[in-house]
C-alpha cells in the first residue's frame, strides 16, 4: 500500500518521498489508520518492521506545532533506541516543524533542562531519566495526549515497570496510548490493560519477520577457524556496510582489533564503552565512514541504521528471536540483504530450532579458499580504480604519470597500485580470538503443543540439568546449589527449547 493511502498529510508525504520510502512495511499499513482514528494500539514489531514511522508519522499529524507544549512523549529503553527515535521523528517532521527532544542517562541533565525551558512537542527519553527530569519539574507532563512504549519487552526484562508506572502517573488519563513489542508474552498484555482503553492489537507473523530479501547461510566450522574463513568471505563477498554480532564483550573487543589488524575498516560497541565512543562510533557508521561495525545484542539493540548489505553471526544466538532482531538489519526498503551464521558441529541443533521458528533453511556456505579471497580483493580493487579513475583530474598529473611510465613498466605500476590496495591472506596476519565456551549441547526436538523441548519429557531434562550442573562443578552432595543451577538454565534456556512447569 502507498502511503498517500493512508490518510498522511502532504507535508508528511513529502519527508516520507524524500526518505525514500515508497511502499509501507506491514506494521505501517496495519497501525497507521488505527493510529490516525484515536484508538490504543499494541503492535508486534522486529527491529527493521518500519515501526518508528508506524506511530511516528500519526503522532507528528497530530501534534500542533505551534503549542509550545509537550503533546507527545515516547518512552524507549536504551539511550541508542531513544536518540534514532528522535532522530527519525525530527526528519519525518521537519516539514511540519516539529520540535522533537531526546533526554537520556549519561548526558549533562543540566543542558536537557535549558533546552527543556522551550517545551518540544515531541519528548522521547529513557524511563530514568524522564523520572529524574519528573522529580526536578523540569518537564510538565499535563499536556501529553499520547504516550508510546517502544520495545516494551526490552523494559519489562530491564526492570522499567515501576518507572514506567511512575511517569504515566503525570500524564492525562484522557489520552492516546500505543505500545510495541517485539514479543507478546502475558506480561505485556498485562500492561495493556493495566495503561490502554479497548486497544487495537496488531500482529506482525514470523515468516514476515525474516524477509525473502535476505539471503541466509550457515557456515559450520570450529571456533577456532571461524575468524579467517570470516575475513575470507568478508574478500569474496566485499560488502558495502556490515554488522558483525558477536555473543560478549570480549569477543566484540577482539573481533573487531582483529579486523583492524588485517586492514579492514572496523570498530565495535558494547556496553563498557563510554556513551560518547559508542555515538561516534554509530555515527561514522551511518555515514559510511566506517565499513564493519562489530556489537553484542545489547549493544545494536534498537539499532535503524539503512543500507546494511550483510549481516555476520560470528556467534550463533542461544535465543532463535535474536537471529530474528540481527537479520532484520539488513534486506530493509525494498532492497537485497545477505545473513551468514558460523555454527560450530555441536551447536547445529540451534540452528535447527532457528530454522523452525523462521520457517526458512539457511543454506549451506563452503568456506572460501585463498585463491578465491584473493580473486575477490583484486575485484574490489578493480572497482575502486575505475571510481578513483573517474573522478580524477587526470590532465593535472599528466607530467608525472608520463615521467613514471618511462622510468616503470606500466604493467609494474598498476600491479604495485593492485597490490597496495588489497590485503595479505588471511593466515599472514596472525590474530588471536579467546574461544568461548560453547552453548550447552542439544540432542533431538520434538514438538509438542506448538513448543520445542528435548525429547524423552521430563527424565531427560533432569539428566540434562545434571550435566550443567557438573560442568558448572557443583557436587551433586550440595543439593542447594543443584537447584539454583535449575533455576538459572531454566531461566537461560526459557524461550527457546526447554519449557517446564514450575
Amino acid at each position: 500500500m502507498k502511503f498517500d493511502e493512508l490518510g498522511l498529510t502532504k507535508d508528511l508525504l513529502t519527508a516520507i518521498k524524500r526518505s525514500g520510502f515508497e511502499e509501507a512495511t506491514p506494521i505501517q499499513e496495519a497501525t497507521i489508520p488505527l493510529v490516525l482514528s484515536h484508538k490504543d494500539v499494541i503492535g508486534q514489531a522486529q527491529t527493521g518492521t518500519g515501526k518508528t514511522a508506524a506511530f511516528g508519522l500519526p503522532l507528528l499529524q497530530h501534534v500542533d506545532p505551534k503549542e509550545r507544549a509537550i503533546q507527545a512523549i515516547v518512552i524507549s529503553p536504551t539511550r541508542e533506541l531513544a536518540i534514532q527515535t528522535q532522530e527519525e521523528l525530527y526528519r519525518l517532521g521537519k516539514d511540519k516543524r516539529a520540535k522533537v527532544q531526546v533526554v537520556y542517562g549519561g548526558a549533562d541533565i543540566r543542558r536537557q533542562i535549558k533546552l527543556l525551558k522551550n517545551p518540544p512537542q515531541i519528548l522521547v527519553g529513557t524511563p530514568g531519566r524522564l523520572l529524574d527530569h519528573i522529580e526536578r519539574k523540569t518537564v510538565d507532563l499535563s499536556h501529553v495526549k499520547m504516550l508510546v512504549l517502544d520495545e516494551a519487552d526490552e523494559m519489562l526484562d530491564m526492570g522499567f515497570l515501576d518507572d514506567i508506572e511512575k511517569i504515566v502517573a503525570q500524564i492525562p488519563h484522557e489520552r492516546q496510548t500505543l505500545l510495541f513489542s517485539a514479543t507478546m508474552p502475558k506480561e505485556i498484555l498485562r500492561i495493556g490493560e493495566k495503561f490502554m482503553t479497548e486497544p487495537e492489537i496488531v500482529k506482525i507473523k514470523a515468516k514476515e519477520l525474516t524477509t525473502d530479501l535476505v539471503d541466509q547461510y550457515f557456515v559450520k566450522a570450529r571456533d577456532y577457524e571461524k575468524f579467517d574463513i570470516m575475513t575470507r568471505i568478508l574478500d569474496v563477498q566485499t560488502p558495502e556496510l556490515t554488522i558483525v554480532f558477536g555473543r560478549t564483550k570480549r569477543r566484540v573487543d577482539e573481533l573487531s582489533k582483529g579486523l583492524e589488524a588485517r586492514g579492514y575498516n572496523a570498530a565495535g560497541i558494547h556496553g563498557d564503552l563510554s556513551q560518547q565512543r559508542r555515538m561516534n562510533i554509530l555515527k561514522r557508521f551511518k555515514e559510511g565512514k566506517l565499513d564493519i561495525l562489530v556489537a553484542t545484542d545489547v549493544a545494536a539493540r534498537g539499532l535503524d541504521i539503512s543500507g546494511v548489505t550483510h549481516v555476520y553471526n560470528y556467534d550463533i544466538p542461544q535465543d532463535p528471536e535474536s537471529y530474528v532482531h540481527r537479520i532484520g538489519r539488513t534486506g530493509r526498503a525494498g532492497r537485497h540483504g545477505v545473513s551468514v551464521t558460523f555454527v560450530t558441529p555441536n551447536e547445529m541443533d540451534y540452528l535447527r530450532v532457528i530454522e523452525r521458528l523462521t520457517k526458512k533453511r539457511m543454506e549451506p556456505l563452503r568456506p572460501p579458499t585463498e585463491q578465491e579471497a584473493f580473486v575477490g580483493q583484486i575485484s574490489s580493487a578493480l572497482d575502486e580504480i575505475k571510481e578513483l579513475v573517474a573522478k580524477t583530474e587526470t590532465e593535472k598529473y599528466a607530467t608525472q604519470a608520463k615521467e613514471l611510465l618511462a622510468q616503470y613498466d606500466d604493467v609494474d605500476l598498476v600491479a604495485a597500485l593492485l597490490n597496495n590496495m588489497t590485503k595479505d591472506d588471511a593466515s599472514q596476519v596472525p590474530v588471536k580470538i579467546t574461544p568461548e565456551r560453547p552453548l550447552p549441547r542439544r540432542k533431538k526436538y520434538s514438538k509438542g503443543n506448538g513448543k520445542y523441548k528435548r525429547n524423552g519429557g521430563r527424565r531427560n531434562v533432569k539428566n540434562n540439568y545434571r550435566e550443567y550442573g557438573k560442568q558448572k562443578n557443583y557436587r551433586d552432595g550440595k543439593k542447594k546449589r543443584r537447584v539454583e543451577t535449575r533455576e538459572r538454565v531454566s531461566k537461560k534456556d526459557r524461550g527457546f527449547t526447554i519449557r517446564t512447569k514450575d
